[in-house]
């Protein structure tokens, strides 16, 4: 089946690798992005191919979505299907204090690329959510939380990042009304501590102790890396489970999915298995800052996710981190 997929934030980590899976796969891709936080050269493998058009948008410049909407409509006859893929965020944590800035982005950006795709006829709209949702709530003793346990998101008196979780949150509301309401089939999907190789900018953990490393041999940390541990999924994996949801229509019923692995390893531990493969096997450390409202684990059930589709991860840890150090 040939299917249209229409993707924001492509140039991001989500995006770029959607796109690329895509495209192997035969798929044609209109992709955009204004590069707020990414930058052109990760879908430089991709720049030239006739299954892939790349337009620097922004998700939230009226004429250029409607420039993007009349392209669609004018080419969507050629396929069976058109498929909405929104990646757009204002993602990185220096960034989750900005109310105004991620509400413009996160929720209203992503409403009005939900409605573009009702009003053109797409069958699917993939939202694509986070695990920031489960705020200070991220963990338990009995395999992780589920999409259907209670939330308890910190409030404004403990820090504004949690209005990022917030907003994101409101956008699977909008998801699962749209689905009720028979306008479209979709999901929404919380992924967790996603890192990729196409990274190029040091704003996440991973990328940051490798270059740290790399250049001055140690690495600074804030306070809480102390005590906190977490699971990192690889982007190709997380981007397997957006075209798994994709391609399984029962599991497009507005409902929310966890995507994480179950690999977990404290921020420590994680300095010192990057350093071990950059043969620093004593990485120094040093302590700085405190960040508000940063959970001490994150472990997400993914049952759900797994009996509905065929995903599991397949790229490990360690895996993942020696196609990082390659691309530093």
């Amino acid at each position: 089946m040939k299917k249209l997929y229409v993707i924001s934030g492509v140039t991001g980590m989500t995006g770029n690798e959607v796109a690329r899976q895509l495209v192997h796969r035969g798929q044609q891709v209109i992709g955009f992005d204004n590069f707020f936080a990414s930058s052109i050269d990760s879908v430089h493998d991709l720049l030239g191919n006739s299954a892939f058009e790349f337009f620097e948008y922004d998700l939230n410049h009226e004429e250029q979505m409607e420039d993007i909407r009349h392209r669609v409509k004018g080419n969507k006859d050629k396929f069976d299907e058109v498929v909405y893929i929104n990646c757009a965020a204002v993602v990185h944590t220096e960034h989750f204090y900005e109310v105004e800035h991620t509400f413009e982005t996160n929720v209203n950006g992503m409403k009005r690329f939900l409605e573009q795709a009702i009003e053109v006829g797409a069958s699917v709209y993939i939202n694509c959510s986070t695990s920031e949702v489960y705020s200070m709530q991220s963990w338990n003793e009995t395999g992780g939380v589920k999409e259907n346990d209670y939330l308890l998101l910190a409030t404004a008196e403990h820090s504004q990042r949690t209005s990022y979780a917030v907003g994101k949150l409101l956008t699977e509301f909008f998801m699962k009304d749209a689905v009720d309401k028979g306008q479209i089939k979709g999901c929404s999907i919380r992924f967790a501590n996603v890192y990729s190789n196409h990274e190029l900018y040091p704003k996440h953990i991973i990328p940051h102790i490798i270059q740290s490393l790399k250049t001055e041999g140690k690495v600074t940390l804030l306070e809480n890396s102390k005590k906190n541990k977490r699971s990192f999924l690889h982007n190709i994996d997380s981007c397997r489970a957006v075209l798994a949801l994709v391609d399984s229509p029962e599991a497009l019923d507005g409902s929310v999915y966890n995507v994480a692995t179950d690999e977990e390893l404290s921020i420590v531990e994680l300095v010192h298995l990057i350093g071990e493969k950059l043969a620093i096997p004593d990485p120094q450390i040093e302590f700085l800052g405190y960040r508000a409202s940063d959970p001490e684990r994150r472990i997400l059930n993914t049952d759900k996710l797994r009996y509905r589709t065929s995903w599991k991860p397949i790229v490990t840890l360690s895996q993942g981190l020696d196609m990082c150090i390659k691309n530093s």
